[in-house]
Formats: C-alpha cells, structure tokens, sequence
C-alpha cells in the first residue's frame, strides 16, 4: 500500500483528500502545518507528498527545497497545491522540486489521476558498482550517481530529482540530440500531464545551476528544431 503524506491547513480539503485517497487503496498522513511536515519528512519515507503551498509557520516552497536537499525523502515526489492559479506561481513551485501542480479549486477525479501518474513513476535506483553507479566526469563537470552528487567547475551543486535525471542523461550521451519527446518519456515516465514546454523549464532551471553564463551556455545546448544535447567530447 503506498503512503501519502497531505500537508494542508485546510481540515475540509485534507479531510476530503483523505477519502478519496483512502478509497483508492492508498494510506494517508495527515499534517496542517510546514514544520509538522519536515519533522515528518526528514524521518519517515513515504511515496507521495501533496503539500499545499501557503502553510502557517513554514510555508510550501521551503517544505519542497528542504525535502529536497536531505532526508529520507529527497527523490520522493510533489504535487504541490495552491489557491493560486497564476503561472509564475506554477514555475515557481516546479522549479523548486515539485512534480506536479494542481490549483485550487480542483476536480477530485483528476487530482486523484494526477496522484496515480506520479506513483507509477519509479524512484531511481543506482546500484554502486553497476554501469548506472559511475562516475561521469565531463567539460568540468562530475556526476556521481551513487552519491546523487554534482560537482562543477569544483564546486557542489544542489539539482532536484528531474534536473539530476536530465543532466546525467545528456552528460552519459554528449553529442547526442534528444528531442523534447524522447526527454519527456525519459525524464517523466508514465506523466501525463506534462507538456514539451515542461523540458524547456527544466533545461532552464539547469541551466541556472550548471552553465557559467546562462545567455551563453556551453553545457546543455538547444539544437534549433531538433531538441537538446550536452557538449560534444
């Protein structure tokens, strides 16, 4: 049975929440407020947040970026919501590590559908010493997937779960061109509600992390028409 933790303030939405999680085999956490929520994070894996953006004590966004970096948690996924529905508010919450969003108010059937997509989307699993555990090192840049570590240009560099898969997928293929479907069925499997322009916001969120100068970038290039590739060797 997969377990859900609910981060909601509201008693009604998370009450309701809860139902139709429950009828749908699924065991459910319920916490109202963002410290709750990282107390419970840092020690208890569970296989699916729903975490509300605007949170008393400590609001949504920090939830997300402290699950992030540590814990037990940091490749678990998000579908964050928010009584906000305007996009900035939307690409901010995608670029600080959640999976999903969903704005409120929402139809219980497709909140419940977008659940299922992110819980048939497996958890990456490295084993050390196998081909999927070595360290690549490429253009200044090194990623040890063992470690789920990043380093650039020396330097330790934080990716969520998306931007570590897509950096490590580019870096393993330089010179090779993928299009935004083929990244979008690598990065997002089994994600139905993921548009291309979903890969553009995350080559951008990667982009700030990892290229020197993001107006001039030298790591993961656009292949005008085509999609995108790491630098050739």
């Amino acid at each position: 049975m997969a377990h859900v933790l609910v981060v909601e303030d509201d008693a009604h939405i998370r009450d309701l929440i809860a139902l139709h999680l429950g009828l749908e085999g699924l065991e459910c956490t319920l916490v109202g407020d963002g410290r709750e929520a990282l107390a419970r994070l840092e020690s208890t894996r569970v296989d699916l947040v729903v975490l509300d953006l605007m949170l008393p004590g400590v609001d949504g966004l920090t939830v997300c970026k402290a699950m992030r970096r540590s814990g037990v948690n940091t490749g678990t996924p998000v579908l964050m919501l928010t009584a906000r529905g305007e996009e900035s508010d939307k690409v901010l919450g995608l670029e600080t590590g959640a999976d999903d969003y969903l704005a409120k108010p929402f139809g219980i059937r497709e909140f419940v559908a977008r659940v299922r997509a992110l819980l048939r989307r497996p958890r990456a699993i490295v084993v050390p010493g196998g081909d999927a555990g070595k360290v690549v090192t490429l253009h200044g840049v090194e990623i040890d997937p063992a470690r789920r570590r990043v380093r650039v240009r020396g330097q330790d560099v934080e990716l969520t779960t998306q931007e570590f898969k897509l950096l490590h997928l580019l870096a393993t293929h330089p010179g090779i061109v993928f299009s935004r479907e083929a990244l979008l069925a690598k990065v997002w499997p089994d994600q139905t509600f993921v548009t291309p322009r979903s890969v553009d916001t995350l080559v951008k969120r990667l982009r700030k992390r990892v290229e020197a100068d993001t107006e001039a970038p030298v790591l993961i290039l656009t292949v005008w028409g085509a999609g995108y590739k790491f630098a050739d060797v």
